[in-house]
């Protein structure tokens, strides 16, 4: 996927970015807790048969990295992203289970030139991850770093 390049002018506050479409299958599901979160939930099925779940479900930071992914890929990875200082806030309000297709929705909440690098400025999101039945199953406030068009 090429995402168009976009630079800190295309952000108004306002603006809502939406796209996506990743399914999480069981192999995505294991394959990332094995490696980076393997609580039983995420990686047995009796266990997470037995959990608060009653099925097995994504790690949120599995999560998190696909909602990354889908930015990337839909939003921001032409070229006019320099990075982020961090995020503000990040929750999983439900859990994504085998099958459920993930996509995003992004708005942006304030968009500012910065005065001592005018060359760029810096663009504060409110970002959810919705499932199949548009049903929020992560947000995050967050901010990135833009390239100025005004900069060259």
């Amino acid at each position: 996927m090429s995402a168009p390049v976009r630079f800190f002018e295309d952000f108004a506050p306002g603006l809502v970015l939406e796209g996506g479409d990743f399914e999480m299958t069981e192999a995505e599901i294991l394959d990332f807790a094995r490696r980076y979160d393997p609580q039983p939930f995420h990686l047995d099925h009796d266990a997470a048969k037995a959990s608060m779940f009653g099925e097995l479900v994504a790690s949120g930071w599995n999560t998190a990295a696909v909602a990354m992914r889908l930015m990337v890929d839909h939003f921001f990875g032409g070229g006019g992203s320099m990075g982020s200082p961090g995020i503000d806030e990040l929750r999983w309000p439900r859990p994504v289970r085998v099958g459920d297709r993930l996509r995003l929705r992004a708005t942006v909440e304030e968009a500012r030139l910065s005065k001592s690098k005018p060359d760029r400025g810096l663009v504060h999101f409110r970002t959810e991850v919705l499932n199949q039945e548009g049903e929020v199953v992560m947000s995050m406030r967050g901010m990135a770093f833009f390239r100025s068009r005004a900069a060259g």
